[in-house]
C-alpha cells in the first residue's frame, strides 16, 4: 500500500506503492528528464561527454552520462558513480554552492574517505577549489582524480535558487586549453538557465 505499520514499533513508513508512484513521477518530472535535451545538445556543440550529476547527502552522483564523438575520450566518470562532494567537475560545482558551515561539514563527514582514496585531493585542496569556483561561477578539474582528464562544471539551481544538481563536460587536457574551457562554460551556462 502507500503506507505501511512496523508491527514492532507501531511507526508509519510509506509503502512500496509510494515509491513505485515516486518513480514514475520522477521519470516524467525529473531533473534528468528535464536535463537530457541540455545533455544532448552539450554533446553534439562540443563532441566531448557531458554529465549530470546529483547531489546525495555528502556524495555526488553521475545520473547520465551523454558521449560526444570525439574519439578519444576520458571514462573517468560513468552514470552511477559516486564521489565525495568536491571531487571532480560536476561535484565541486555542486560543492561550491553550498554555504560555507555546510561545505565545512561535508568535507567533515568525508575526510576519511578523501584520505583514503583521493589522496591526491586534500581537503585543503578541495577548499581552494570552491573558492576558485564561487569566484569564477563554475569549476574546472585540471586532471587531479585521473591525469589527462579534465572537466567542467556548473550547478544547476531550483526555481528558488537551491542547488539541485550540476552539468559538466569532460574531455582529455589536450582538448581543455583555456580558450576552449571559457567556450565549454558558456554552452554549460546556456543550458543551466
Amino acid at each position: 500500500g502507500m503506507i505501511e505499520q512496523d508491527e514492532m514499533t507501531r511507526r508509519y513508513y510509506l509503502g512500496e506503492e509510494a515509491y513505485v508512484l515516486g518513480s514514475l513521477a520522477s521519470r516524467r518530472f525529473g531533473l534528468l528528464q528535464v536535463s537530457m535535451e541540455s545533455l544532448l545538445r552539450l554533446s553534439k556543440k562540443t563532441e566531448d561527454a557531458s554529465f549530470l550529476s546529483v547531489r546525495r547527502d555528502t556524495y555526488s552522483v553521475c545520473l547520465y552520462r551523454e558521449e560526444g564523438t570525439y574519439p578519444v575520450r576520458t571514462h573517468a566518470l560513468q552514470a552511477g558513480f559516486e564521489h565525495p562532494l568536491g571531487v571532480g567537475a560536476g561535484s565541486l560545482a555542486m560543492l561550491a554552492a553550498l554555504p560555507d558551515e555546510e561545505v565545512e561539514a561535508v568535507l567533515a563527514a568525508n575526510d576519511a574517505v578523501l584520505k583514503s582514496d583521493y589522496p591526491m585531493l586534500p581537503v585543503e585542496q578541495i577548499r581552494r577549489d570552491v573558492e576558485t569556483t564561487r569566484a569564477n561561477g563554475y569549476s574546472l578539474n585540471p586532471g587531479r582524480i585521473v591525469a589527462n582528464s579534465w572537466g567542467v562544471g556548473v550547478v544547476l539551481r531550483s526555481a528558488d535558487a537551491r542547488p539541485v544538481g550540476a552539468l559538466s563536460i569532460a574531455a582529455i587536457d589536450s582538448r581543455m586549453q583555456p580558450a576552449r574551457q571559457v567556450e565549454l562554460v558558456g554552452y554549460l551556462m546556456q543550458e543551466a538557465k
